[in-house]
């Protein structure tokens, strides 16, 4: 498989996403701007995805209950982690959240924060994108500069 559709799989899964998919790109010999195109590319199409599919999943989910409580649980979590910033600033909030580049607040976090709290899928979709555009920056800025620095070292 090439290195491009494992930086893009990468990119897509939960928790990992672009943060892992972007020095996973460099690692695998891609230029670090090729690696953050490809890594924003995977890392963008999980979110309408998810805001599209989740409220249906929920749903159909929590007809069961283990999984009504599982649910309940993951809401309640969501809730404690990012209502109050993201209530308090809306999609702005939602921006920041997903901006972060740290495991747990990325495209895929963003999606639940937004389906939990109830925000306007438009709305949702430009924080979560610009979001991940924000931390896929920063990811790539790190990763050069770990790049360089173990050149450096050399």
């Amino acid at each position: 498989m090439p290195p491009e559709l494992y930086v893009v799989l990468v990119a897509a899964l939960p928790v990992v996403e672009l943060r892992g998919a972007i020095p996973l790109g460099v690692a695998l010999g891609l230029p670090p701007w090729e690696a953050f195109l490809l890594s924003l590319l995977g890392n963008l199409l999980v979110a309408p995805v998810a805001l599209a599919l989740l409220p249906w999943a929920v749903g159909l989910a929590t007809r069961n209950p283990f999984f009504a409580r599982l649910w309940r649980a993951l809401e309640a979590r969501v809730r404690l982690r990012g209502e109050e910033q993201v209530q308090r600033l809306g999609a702005l909030g939602l921006f920041l959240f997903v901006a972060v580049p740290l495991p747990g607040t990325g495209a895929w976090s963003g999606a639940v924060l937004a389906v939990v709290l109830g925000l306007r899928r438009r709305y949702a979709l430009l924080a979560i994108s610009l979001g991940v555009l924000g931390a896929g920056l920063i990811v790539l800025l790190l990763t050069g500069g770990a790049v360089a620095g173990l050149n450096y070292l050399r």
